[in-house]
């Protein structure tokens, strides 16, 4: 049964797969991470596994029903690796393994520097006579070469047992070389200088490389050690999004207030929070207001004013006021802990970019080999004297700089490093695969609704009749309309507390279905509604019908005021455009991208507001289900399609599209079925979101770049290509150097994005 009908059986059975994710150890190449790969897609049941080796995590969606967690385990260790027991936090096993090579680093190379400055006694003649004794470099030599060696044969011989090959052989088959020589060269210094004799060659008496087998272990420990600390900084944004979470609460209950374990609050229960306080946990507001900086969630530096009736999100900050809430999420159901859990799926997977690598990487290390055979046969056979001496140097030079470390982190550290910063500014990417893709859309959809608009109605016009001045109107209207729980009724009060304006207790209040509101405030009778509603009631509004035709084919909705039974004015309101939201469309078209603007509204509406925010394109009156028919139909454009919504009804559309982003304002379905949200309602994020992206795709690409360079002149160099033109060879020990910082200089140009400005 393949794993596309193991699939689909399990969608048939309603069976739900099982994702699990386990820290592999002694994953040292793109190769290693490929063998683990291989491994768990051998066994029945697994659907997929993706090993990064960054992070060095292999995540497995596998069928419960046929293989189990152990059995996962097994694959991987029979494959010649190791699970660790619990998974590691963050960077965590990247900083154990720092501290682990570092140690080695430093007591292995001060025994390489020794049995250098020993191996050249003409160029430091001044060294002691004991030190430049074959066997007393031989004793020096050999704790370095197997016991801080060993890492690598045990993995080589992992892989031989398994019929593959990785940096790991590479490295044991190259030192291997020059330090058995070397021994040979110790042991039986007589065989070589008769065949120097022989030759009439002084250059074929007894030479030692244990100076070359011992400075490349070091030097690739040494960049193994760098790594390390690289990968270790690439997980820094989700330790510091860990960093926030709050360690206790304060819950308020009939004995008082109790501070508890954070892993101790209920939902339901009411927590206080005072100023310079943390919010524990996700909650609404019960009692009290305060303002609270949620730049940690959002990336918005301005603190929001939140009061009775408002949510709160764990792990932001309280600013100044005392309030008590009602706890909603806890634990793992907060959105810090979602937020966490985005983010290390999205740095655990991979862009379909990787797959070049990985192609070529299954088949780099045995073809280093071959090409490194065929280096010693040639120097032995076609080479100048001591050709055995050149045959040897030459092919441990070509098996250590072909080591394809570089290759394999190119892609991982980027995405880690991007989907991190992301984050940072309230871009949550949930795989590789969205971030590369966001920079190949040409074509983006925006619904209007929630998304290019605020959502809710604002007061946009004011016109106020000769007799009456606009502030006394606005008063008014707003006394009336302050005991209405209607949109409309409510974006008058807002504006007239914009202006300052004094509301005042209103009489009689009676709320008209429909129609509009009335009542008596300040002794005078005020009516607020439709004209149908004051012509009604006798009084003339024919004195303002150009006025309301005009408004209305702005798409605006008209509301007349009347005082004492005359008409007194006019108010037009509408949902109103974001206030960056004009600017980040700019920004869209300049880069060359398609806008389109989707609505349910009538054409007129849509219209109107399209043109306010810069958009050519609208599709109107598209009812709700068709959203992704209309995404349908521009991919069968050939476009590729990015839909921006944040309601339930944008969730097929989001889905549908080649990219789906979902405003963090909007529903639960809408972000679940995006594969990028923006925490914010800020549309700036949407053009962040494609700068990250294209900023990541470079990234990764430079890095594929360099290392792909790297290995094709590295490797005819290591060869010998230059020597019978300028009679120069690459010292092994000069490849094992510019091999560790190779992949040293990969991960350094992926760190760049954590200060890219997005």
């Amino acid at each position: 049964m393949t794993k596309r009908q193991e699939s689909a059986r399990l969608k048939r059975a309603g069976t739900a797969a099982d994702k699990v994710e386990l820290a592999v150890t002694g994953l040292s190449c793109a190769n290693c991470a490929l063998n683990v790969e291989k491994a768990l897609r051998k066994r029945p049941g697994v659907l997929e596994a993706n090993v990064n080796l960054a992070t060095a995590k292999a995540t497995v969606l596998y069928d419960p029903a046929i293989v189990s967690r152990t059995d996962l385990v097994q694959a991987i260790r029979a494959a010649g690796y190791g699970v660790a027991a619990v998974a590691a936090g963050p960077g965590a096993q990247a900083d154990e393994d720092y501290r682990e090579l570092r140690g080695s680093v430093i007591w292995g190379g001060i025994l390489a520097v020794v049995i250098f400055l020993g191996s050249m006694r003409h160029w430091f003649p001044w060294m002691p006579g004991l030190l430049q004794n074959f066997f007393v470099l031989w004793a020096l030599a050999t704790p370095v070469q197997f016991y801080l060696g060993a890492r690598f044969y045990r993995a080589a011989w992992s892989a031989l047992k398994h019929g593959t090959a990785n940096m790991n052989t590479l490295v044991a088959v190259g030192t291997s070389a020059a330090y058995f020589f070397s021994v040979a060269a110790t042991v039986l210094p007589g065989f070589f200088r008769e065949a120097a004799k022989k030759a009439g060659s002084a250059q074929l008496g007894p030479q030692v490389y244990f100076d070359t087998s011992a400075v490349i272990i070091v030097l690739i420990l040494f960049g193994r050690m760098l790594e390390a600390r690289a990968k270790g900084k690439t997980s820094d944004a989700i330790r510091r999004l860990m960093g926030l979470r709050p360690r206790t609460a304060r819950v308020v209950d009939a004995g008082g207030e109790r501070d508890v374990p954070i892993e101790e609050v209920r939902p339901g229960d009411v927590l206080v929070v005072r100023p310079g306080e943390k919010v524990p946990v996700d909650g609404v507001i019960v009692e009290g207001r305060s303002s609270i900086d949620e730049s940690m969630i959002t990336g918005e530096s301005l603190p929001v004013d939140k009061g009775p009736g408002q949510e709160v999100v764990g792990a932001t900050l309280n600013k100044w006021g005392t309030f008590r809430f009602r706890a909603v999420r806890v634990g793992e159901d907060t959105a810090l802990a979602r937020i966490i859990r985005l983010v290390e799926e999205a740095q655990g997977s991979k862009a379909p970019i990787q797959r070049l690598a990985d192609a070529i990487a299954s088949r780099f290390v045995p073809a280093v080999i071959v090409i490194a055979v065929l280096t010693f046969l040639g120097w032995v056979l076609f080479g100048p004297e001591p050709r055995l001496v050149f045959a040897l140097l030459n092919f441990v030079a070509v098996l250590i700089i072909a080591c394809p470390c570089a290759m394999g982190l190119a892609t991982p550290t980027a995405i880690m490093v991007g989907t991190g910063r992301g984050a940072e500014r309230g871009i949550l990417i949930r795989s590789g695969e969205s971030l590369e893709t966001v920079h190949k859309v040409d074509t983006f959809v925006f619904d209007k609704t929630g998304t290019l608009t605020n959502g809710r109605p604002e007061v946009t016009d004011v016109l106020a009749a000769p007799w009456i001045d606009q502030a006394t109107l606005m008063a008014l209207a707003a006394s009336v309309e302050n005991g209405s729980e209607h949109p409309l009724g409510q974006a008058v009060v807002r504006r007239a507390k914009a202006e300052s304006a004094e509301i005042a207790a209103a009489a009689d209040f009676r709320a008209l279905e429909g129609l509009g509101v009335e009542g008596v405030t300040g002794g005078r009778r005020v009516v607020v509604g439709s004209a149908r509603l004051l012509e009604a009631a006798g009084i003339d509004v024919s004195g303002s019908a150009p006025a309301a035709e005009r408004l209305a084919a702005e798409g605006k909705t008209v509301a007349c005021v009347a005082i004492d039974g005359r008409l007194a004015g006019l108010f037009a309101l509408a949902d109103t455009l974001k206030p960056n939201a004009r600017e980040a469309i700019d920004r869209l078209r300049r880069a060359g991208l398609g806008v389109v603007m989707l609505t349910g509204d009538n054409a007129q509406t849509a219209r109107a507001l399209a043109a306010a925010a810069g958009i050519e394109d609208v599709r109107a009156e598209v009812l709700p289900g068709d959203k992704a028919a209309v995404i349908r139909g521009l991919q069968a454009e050939g476009r590729r399609v990015a839909m921006v919504g944040d309601g339930i009804n944008d969730a097929p559309a989001l889905a549908q599209a080649d990219v789906g982003l979902a405003l963090g304002t909007g529903t639960d379905v809408a972000m679940a079925s995006a594969d990028i949200t923006l925490i914010s309602g800020d549309l700036e994020k949407v053009v962040a979101a494609v700068e990250l992206s294209r900023r990541t795709i470079r990234t990764i690409r430079q890095n594929l770049f360099w290392a792909f360079v790297y290995n094709v002149v590295g490797i005819p160099l290591a060869a010998g290509a230059l020597y019978p033109f300028f009679g120069v060879l690459l010292n092994p020990m000069i490849a094992s150097a510019a091999m560790a910082l190779s992949s040293v200089s990969v991960v350094t140009n992926s760190l760049r994005l954590r200060r890219a400005k997005i």
